[in-house]
């Protein structure tokens, strides 16, 4: 029977190329924020100000003719900007281009920390938003404390291709 020696120089390659391998498992903390942790009674929100923001997103574009277009990730943040108080959304809602809903990412009131931003993401292959899809987010605040921002930004990349933009939620 032969034996196997290993050269030193194909270890190290082989070394490397495991060690850079992708894993499913990964030591990097998570962004995805669990949105039923931070429901709170809507109790706390009743006395509150209260406010709703409109949001466009796209989940497709269109590209040299209406018949051709492209899929699109969609990041949607809500931001408390305010450095001292907590700010509150009781309404998530995700339409698609005709004004169907399509879903409902917040069923019970979630407090936003100081400064803490909360995501939403739309995965490319969902395209049920279509090219005027939407987002309606009801809020609620201490009367001295600034409004919660609602920004998305969309993002679709090919080969060495790539586009985005960003749009900003407009208060309603």
């Amino acid at each position: 029977m032969k034996k196997f020696i290993l050269k030193p120089a194909l270890f190290v390659i082989l070394v490397v190329f495991l060690t850079n391998c992708n894993s499913e498992t990964s030591d990097e903390p998570s962004h995805t924020i669990n949105l039923s942790s931070k429901v709170v009674s809507s109790d706390i929100i009743k006395p509150l100000e209260k406010g709703s923001t409109y949001l466009s997103v796209y989940s497709e574009i269109y590209s040299n003719t209406e018949k051709r277009t492209h899929s699109l990730t969609v990041t949607v943040s809500i931001r408390n900007t305010s450095v001292t108080q907590d700010v509150f959304i009781s309404k998530a809602d995700y339409f698609d281009t005709h004004g169907k809903l399509l879903k409902s990412y917040i069923s019970d009131p979630i407090k936003v920390m100081p400064l803490e931003t909360i995501e939403i993401v739309i995965d490319k292959s969902q395209v049920h938003g279509g090219t005027g899809g939407n987002f309606i987010f009801d809020w609620a605040k201490d009367s001295l404390t600034s409004t919660p921002i609602f920004d998305g930004v969309m993002i679709s990349t090919s080969g060495q291709q790539g586009i985005s933009f960003t749009t900003q939620g407009v208060e309603i």
